[in-house]
């Protein structure tokens, strides 16, 4: 994948360039008209002063060692709801990043020889064994922004050629039915039904066919987050929820997911004992503060024992795919290239005449990787570009 590499195209991320930088400029200016005066908005000491000293957003304002006001994201996210800059400002800071990393950078970045932009990848750098990309990270485009997306539109085919992208469908929470055999869960994927829908049934006690876009968006934030470790608190910064709704949510979850509470009491219990949790395939992931007398050490090793067989299975499953892939296209001389892996998500630049079999191929090996009860799903795409066949 590194020697491979990914096209882009050029133009069409000069343009987005453009466009971006009038949107930055835009925002500058709304920040200037509310604050009367112009300033560096990238600097932290001159952005804390009309902040905290000229609009008295906060007369606690917290400061940093140096004395000078604290700008970071989490304060600020905090009073996002006291005063139309705050928003400004965080929407500034997310589109410079989205410029400076991405839109500024790629191109500078292109092989002169091939054209095309190469990665490198890490094997044994994150913690769950998932691969990592750097220089550039081609894992951390935000897709779920707009502009993310713009940026993901600038990755093509080489010519003549289309991109396949194929994606493992909720893999996680289809790793925590089978290790936990929750029932429901279980039932849910086994029978293809929407898993979000089938838990918001559970936890507002209505028929499946009843349940609103609200009640399951929420019941998917619980989903997610209960492998992570989500509290009442956390629960209800990520949703419409407040605390006390937020707790008796994931209260009521475990009532109704009994077993699943007792795979992640068994995880711990496990990993106080030895030390370690180990993914699908035995590789196992050491625990150093599970028993530490430091209360907030032991609970976050306490949430990786649980979410870091999750991860790591899914990290296990996604390379043995590639492996299986590689080895297959290998055998039947196929001329398409496995180019990027995201996560879940595996990017193929394809020959046109081989879209057939290099799609059958990816699927069968993806969902064929590892033998599970719970079936794994990938859902795949073709695209002109990668935003398309995502």
């Amino acid at each position: 994948m590194e020697q491979e590499g990914f096209s882009l195209n050029r133009e069409s991320l000069s343009n987005f360039s453009k466009k971006l930088k009038s949107e930055i400029a835009e925002i500058q200016e709304g920040i200037f008209k509310i604050s009367g005066k112009e300033f560096n908005i990238s600097s932290p000491k001159q952005l804390g002063d009309i902040l905290f000293l000229d609009l008295k957003l906060d007369k606690n304002a917290k400061k940093t060692k140096t004395g000078q006001f604290s700008t970071s994201e989490q304060n600020l996210q905090r009073l996002k709801n006291i005063h139309p800059i705050i928003e400004l400002v965080l929407k500034y800071r997310s589109l410079e990043k989205l410029f400076s990393t991405y839109v500024e950078a790629l191109p500078n970045l292109i092989n002169i020889k091939t054209n095309k932009i190469h990665t490198t990848f890490n094997q044994a750098i994150a913690a769950t064994g998932r691969l990592s990309s750097k220089e550039p990270n081609l894992q951390n485009i935000p897709i779920r922004t707009k502009y993310g997306r713009e940026i993901r539109r600038a990755f093509v085919p080489s010519n003549g050629n289309i991109l396949l992208a194929a994606d493992y469908s909720q893999i996680e929470l289809r790793l925590i039915a089978e290790f936990s055999s929750e029932p429901t869960m279980t039932q849910a994927f086994l029978e293809d039904k929407d898993i979000h829908s089938m838990t918001a049934s559970k936890l507002f006690n209505l028929p499946f066919e009843d349940i609103t876009r609200e009640m399951r968006s929420n019941a998917k934030t619980v989903n997610f987050g209960i492998i992570y470790g989500v509290s009442a608190f956390g629960l209800s910064q990520q949703t419409n929820l407040n605390r006390k709704e937020s707790a008796a949510l994931i209260h009521t979850y475990f009532e109704k997911y009994k077993k699943l509470k007792t795979y992640m009491n068994h995880q711990i219990a496990f990993a106080r004992e030895h030390g370690y949790v180990e993914t699908i395939l035995g590789r196992k992931r050491y625990l150093k503060d599970i028993n530490s007398r430091n209360a907030l050490l032991r609970s976050h090793a306490e949430r990786n024992a649980i979410n870091a067989p999750i991860q790591g299975s899914a990290a296990d499953i996604i390379k043995k795919a590639m492996i299986n892939i590689f080895k297959e296209f290998d055998s039947l001389k196929i001329q398409s290239k496995m180019i990027l892996q995201v996560h879940d998500e595996l990017i193929f630049d394809v020959h046109k005449s081989e879209k057939a079999i290099v799609e059958k191929i990816v699927k069968t090996k993806m969902e064929n990787a590892y033998k599970m009860n719970i079936p794994l799903k990938v859902e795949s795409d073709f695209g002109e570009n990668w935003l398309q066949a995502h």
